[in-house]
């Protein structure tokens, strides 16, 4: 099967850009740093919420 450079140009591009969607899934920012509470020893099975973040619900919550 021979290919023509168009082609083949333009498959590589719809790969690249599928690529870069998949690579820019997820959550914006740095990791957070454990809790000082779970580095005691604490109940560490529930994470403490932090101030000012609201818990928004996610379609596959239930999943979990």
């Amino acid at each position: 099967m021979q290919m023509s450079l168009p082609h083949f140009i333009r498959l590589t591009v719809v790969f690249a850009v599928i690529g870069l969607a998949v690579a820019g899934c997820g959550r914006k920012g740095d990791l957070d740093p454990p809790s000082a509470n779970a580095t005691k020893g604490g109940d560490i099975s529930k994470p403490t919420k932090q101030p000012g973040t609201v818990d928004k619900p996610f379609i596959l919550d239930p999943l979990l």
